[in-house]
Parts: structure tokens; C-alpha cells; sequence
């Protein structure tokens, strides 16, 4: 069994985020520190929803538990298909609650940031398609740890927080634009 820490996987993906800032660098032939700014909001939520769905709540001697791997448990993937049958199967309602809440509250910054930062997504389909493709990203990427589950509750819930982001983000266009 391989265990990767969170300081690891936060070195993991920061030397990514690295390198494709890099590639751009290189492609474009410049540096813009006020893109690389703008930028910024878009790594902390990144590494904010890494941290919450790779890695136990719970910590053991006030760390964070490590992301588990084994190759022989791998198989067959812990994936729920199925909307809201796990949602339902809490024993305590507060586990329940804060899976709900903390998964659309997960997603919202990404809904307000991502149609502010990306010139990309300047119509609604688009800014829906990257928020729930970023969530199914992140399902799929827990595939082959046997401690994680691909739950499409999680894929409804997290599209949801990202959605709610987007009306927010929306809302305050208007009233800017109002003014």
C-alpha cells in the first residue's frame, strides 16, 4: 500500500500548476504578473477541493490523514451510479448535511472565479460544461483509490455549488454594470 501525504499531493500539484504556467510562459514569450494575479484565486480553489476530496476530515495526531493506494484493492472502483442512494443512507443526519452542504459549498468560488478569470466561458453552456467537467475530472481522479468513492451525488452536488457560483458571479456583473 502506497500513502501519499497532503504535503505531497500539495507539492504534486503546485509543480503542475508550475509547469502549465510555464508552457503558457513559453508559448506566449511572456510573463504577465497581473494574469499570473488574476490567476491565483483559481490554484487556492483548486487546492481547496483537492484537500476535500482526496483526503479523510478526520486527522490522527492533528494531521491530515494520508490519500491510501494499493494496486490489489484497486478493483473493482468504489462508483455509485446511482442519484441519491448514498445521500440516503447516513446514519447521522449531520454527516449527511455537511456532505450536502460541503459539496455545493465546495464549488461555489469556482462558479464565481472561473467566468471572471477565463474569457473562454462567455456563455452559460460553457461555464456549465467547465464546472461539471471539473467535477467529473475530480470523480474520475478518485477512481483508483479504494478509500475514495466516484459517487454522480457528488458530480449533482458540486455541478449544483457551481451553478449557484455562476448566478452569484451574474448577479454582481448586473448590479456592476447597473452602476
Amino acid at each position: 500500500m502506497t500513502e501519499i501525504s497532503y504535503t505531497a499531493a500539495n507539492i504534486a500539484i503546485t509543480a503542475a500548476w508550475i509547469l502549465a504556467r510555464a508552457a503558457v510562459w513559453a508559448k506566449t514569450g511572456r510573463l504577465s504578473w497581473k494574469r499570473e494575479a488574476q490567476l491565483l484565486p483559481v490554484y487556492i480553489c483548486i487546492m481547496v477541493v483537492a484537500r476535500f476530496t482526496f483526503f479523510p476530515f478526520s486527522r490522527v495526531d492533528g494531521h491530515v490523514q494520508p490519500l491510501l493506494f494499493s494496486g490489489s484493492q484497486m478493483l473493482p472502483p468504489r462508483v455509485n451510479f446511482v442519484p441519491l442512494v448514498n445521500l440516503l443512507d447516513y446514519q447521522v443526519l449531520m454527516e449527511a448535511k455537511v456532505n450536502v452542504i460541503g459539496n455545493i459549498a465546495m464549488f461555489v468560488p469556482l462558479g464565481i472565479i472561473w467566468p471572471n478569470v477565463f474569457r473562454e466561458l462567455d456563455r452559460h453552456g460553457k461555464v456549465l460544461a467547465a464546472g461539471a467537467g471539473f467535477s467529473l475530472f475530480i470523480e474520475l481522479l478518485q477512481l483508483p483509490f479504494f478509500d475514495r468513492v466516484t459517487d454522480v451525488d457528488d458530480l449533482i452536488l458540486n455541478s449544483l455549488g457551481f451553478c449557484l457560483g455562476y448566478g452569484l458571479y451574474l448577479l454582481f456583473r448586473r448590479k456592476k454594470e447597473a452602476s
